[in-house]
């Protein structure tokens, strides 16, 4: 295919103001010379700088642009790894790892690297622990969102009081999510086990209120849910009770069984069989329009979407994309409470799971330290850039489809000989697993 050569300069050749953040929909030109003109907005917003490398794929009428690898776009902290709970799910069950909290200094140079970015990049406090845990961090996000930043925070819930909401209002946080897997008492109660749904609803519901008086009508609420067995008949509860606190945000995950207890409750076993076949181009298509979904259509519909076929659902591929890292794509780092920095949260800690009823272990990844050398420094590391394009083509085997030798019971070499980590049994590329 031929690729038109993208162009670096405004319609009219004027001075541009500092932009806006660019629209989700624009219109482009291409102008005598053959060139792709876009919006200055829209370039700076992608890291389309001049000499950016960035892939692009054909589909049907559509091209679609990945965003350049060089482009860091979203940072994400972990202020500590401790929680005040103790969720069935969480990854603590599954590790050694010690428990702390990150220092002033490390954040401090965690701010001057974000300093230093223009546009700065989005910046999403959250990790393993409990961001609200740590004293520090509402202040934290203050200092962040007088870069210029998006921020946003995901939190259990149990720690927002009227003080800490006021001030995380105040502080101008874009986005609060906030995890509820369970729409009872008893449900909510038996994921996460330490905490209690209607006092979380309800400081909730008072963080919604102060926020309505407040000038910039922010944060915008975000719901995440963890989907198993246990609670996915919960799953149109918890939509309704996000509705009612206003959420214009829901993310739903699929659990990842850090725990043998955990293997039972997963709701993904024939998705994960299908992964290799659906990423298959000879693999047949079906492409089904809008219509209602109730008890008319619901039987004939859900035999549809588990043909086997690759299901176009009103033009929207219905089971997503595999071997795709969204952690590559949205163009993010992550840094750990003592400062250490990998290429995504699943690799910043050690951690046991498991795979097709087989334990498998992630080693952490580390690129370097924020007090040692700068984001920027690590980011344009020459063998983190390496591995952000390895990820990027995906050359790795379907550890997740198959799984049957002893090379997929950790993330330190597969069959094709690549270098760690590999990434082959990652149930995130694979759509699986997600996070908000």
């Amino acid at each position: 295919m031929s690729l038109l050569p993208i162009s670096f300069i405004s319609r009219n050749g004027a001075p541009t103001r500092p932009p806006a953040p660019a629209p989700a929909v624009e219109w482009g030109y291409v102008d005598e010379e053959g060139r792709l003109v876009i919006s200055p907005e829209m370039r700076r917003s992608m890291g389309l700088e001049p000499g950016a490398r960035l892939r692009l794929e054909r589909d049907g009428n559509t091209i679609r642009m990945h965003r350049p690898l060089s482009h860091l776009a979203k940072v994400y902290i972990e202020p500590t790894n401790g929680c005040n709970l103790d969720c069935v799910t969480c990854f603590r069950n599954a590790w050694q790892s010690s428990i702390g909290r990150m220092s002033d200094a490390t954040f401090a140079s965690i701010l001057e690297g974000l300093a230093a970015i223009d546009p700065a990049p989005t910046v999403y406090f959250g990790g393993i622990g409990e961001p609200l845990f740590h004293r520090h961090t509402v202040e934290w996000v203050a200092q962040v969102k007088q870069l210029g930043a998006r921020v946003e925070l995901i939190t259990n819930g149990t720690l927002l009081t009227e003080k800490r909401s006021r001030q995380l209002i105040e502080a101008g946080l874009d986005l609060l999510w906030v995890s509820i897997d369970g729409a009872s008492p008893e449900s909510y109660a038996d994921v996460r086990l330490g905490a209690e749904l209607p006092n979380v609803l309800a400081n909730l519901q008072r963080f919604r209120t102060l926020r309505k008086g407040h000038k910039s009508g922010k944060p915008q609420i975000g719901v995440a849910f963890v989907a198993m067995k246990r609670n996915i008949d919960d799953l149109p509860k918890v939509l309704r009770i996000a509705r009612q606190l206003g959420a214009m945000h829901f993310s739903v995950s699929n659990v990842l069984p850090v725990t043998e207890e955990l293997k039972d409750q997963v709701l993904y076993t024939e998705s994960m069989r299908s992964v290799t076949y659906l990423s298959s181009q000879q693999t047949p298509q079906l492409s089904l329009p809008k219509m209602d979904f109730d008890e008319t259509t619901r039987e004939a519909l859900f035999a549809a979407f588990q043909s086997g076929f690759n299901v176009s659902y009103a033009g929207a591929r219905w089971g997503g994309s595999n071997d795709v890292c969204d952690y590559i794509e949205s163009g993010s780092m992550t840094v750990g409470w003592n400062g250490d920095v990998s290429p995504c949260w699943p690799l910043l800690h050690t951690h046991h799971s498991y795979l097709h009823n087989k334990p498998h272990v992630s080693y952490r990844h580390i690129i370097g330290n924020v007090q040692e050398r700068s984001l920027m420094d690590l980011w344009s590391d020459p063998d983190y850039v390496a591995y952000r394009e390895r990820v990027q083509s995906f050359a790795f085997p379907p550890c997740t489809f198959c799984g049957g030798c002893d090379l997929s019971l950790d993330n330190l070499e597969d069959c094709i000989s690549n270098e760690y980590p590999v990434c082959g049994a990652c149930l995130w590329a694979q759509g699986l697993i997600r996070c908000p």
